[in-house]
């Protein structure tokens, strides 16, 4: 791999780093302005996973145009504005606009970025390293989330705060919150450095034209030709499960690290990030043993880990806990890596990579819009973690034997 690749990582793992903190500092700051939220403990709020949706929802919305805007400047311009964006939302944040609002501003950055970090592997590399490029990203993405996580825990926590405003004069910061944010504003300037030194690439599918109305009937054509493709059919239904299960699952294992761990928000912020090693694990041995052309042959992993997830209604010890988020980390990364790697390349050979990660998002966010705020309807309805857990682990599972058995079919039918 060349330095340019190294830059892009980069680029990536403080872009994500900063995001992932900025979750938790986010739902710190929920506390302070929501006084019912933190009565209620633990994560255990439902604006929490509303303020996730609020991220999202970008990506929804804006996934015609981030595509073709991906695809008409050479990516690394595309992602250093989009840092740019998410820096404004992070500011935005801090000078007092209501996290909900502040983190949706975030998400447009991010649905700007994320058809640009992944498209441009498919530029720079050829397809035979587009599992080990995907490996080496998802590795450093969940590295990422996994140093968020920790960063962000402890940012909140009640000794950093106090130890650095007896230290620094900061005008208008006087909370935990504020100064986590103030820490992950220099995250994103150190992205944003990175971005402005990735390799410049040739412009790919650009446009003939540029009005809204062609630009969203190219989407409309470009989203059916990914699900009529049969692999690109079983890549994009396992991706879109993955994410929305992945967002929801994040901000239950808070709740439920409160509930059946008696950990604090600190902890329970920190325990996520176990998850995370997991999913870094089966990145790397996905990357290693997993050829593009076995991809879907990890799909029973799949099916795996969504019952995987159901021992967490019977573990109340924090070390069984640890063991379990890694094994069920691991599962997720060893299946998402090679679809991704497969999504990626089929959607390079049928309309440009920028466009086909925008309805990839699509497809992914409205999984994670969905999910939580079926999510948020449960928390609403008083309803025992234990039972939300059981719902989602055999929605997983479910979901994902009937992916298998619907690839299996097209085998047998020579569709494939």
């Amino acid at each position: 791999m060349s330095r340019g690749f190294y830059t892009i990582l980069a680029a990536q793992f403080f872009s994500a780093l900063a995001d992932n903190a900025l979750l938790f500092a986010a739902i710190a700051l929920l506390k302070y302005l929501e006084p019912q939220c933190a009565a209620l403990g633990t994560g255990e709020c439902w604006q929490t996973p509303v303020l996730q949706q609020f991220f999202v929802f970008a990506y929804i919305v804006l996934a015609p145009f981030v595509g073709p805007f991906a695809d008409a400047l050479p990516k690394g311009r595309v992602m250093f504005i989009s840092n740019a964006v998410k820096l404004v939302g992070c500011l935005a944040m801090l000078a007092g606009l209501h996290p909900l609002y502040a983190y949706g501003i975030v998400g447009i950055g991010a649905a700007m970025y994320s058809p640009a970090k992944y498209g441009i592997l498919t530029e720079y590399l050829p397809p035979d390293k587009l599992v080990l490029a995907n490996g080496w990203l998802e590795g450093l993405t969940v590295g990422a989330i996994i140093l968020g996580a920790i960063i962000g825990g402890i940012l909140i926590g009640p000794k950093f705060a106090p130890a650095v405003l007896g230290a620094v004069a900061l005008p208008g910061v006087d909370t935990a919150p504020e100064v986590a944010i103030v820490v992950i504003l220099t995250l994103y300037l150190i992205a944003a450095w990175f971005n402005l030194r990735i390799p410049r690439l040739a412009i790919d599918h650009k446009l003939p034209k540029k009005t809204p109305w062609y630009i969203l009937q190219d989407f409309w054509h470009c989203f059916r030709l990914l699900w009529r493709d049969p692999l690109g059919q079983v890549s994009l239904a396992v991706t879109t499960l993955f994410w929305g299960a992945g967002a929801t699952l994040r901000l239950i294992v808070l709740v439920w690290a409160g509930l059946a761990l008696k950990f604090d928000m600190e902890k329970a912020a920190q325990l996520t990030a176990v998850t995370a090693i997991g999913i870094a694990v089966g990145s790397v041995l996905a990357a290693k043993y997993v050829s593009l052309q076995r991809a879907v042959k990890v799909l029973p992993v799949g099916i795996a880990m969504g019952f995987a997830t159901l021992s967490m209604t019977v573990i109340d010890d924090w070390r069984v806990a640890v063991g379990m988020l890694i094994v069920t980390g691991g599962m997720a990364g060893f299946f998402v890596v090679p679809m991704n790697a497969l999504l990626q390349h089929r959607g390079h050979l049928l309309m440009g990579a920028g466009h086909s990660i925008a309805v990839q998002n699509f497809n992914e966010n409205i999984s994670i819009l969905v999910m939580l705020g079926v999510y948020a309807m449960m928390i609403r309805a008083d309803l025992h973690i234990n039972t939300i857990v059981l719902a989602f682990g055999l929605l997983v599972a479910g979901v994902m034997y009937l992916v298998w058995r619907k690839h299996a079919h097209d085998q047998d039918h020579g569709e494939i």
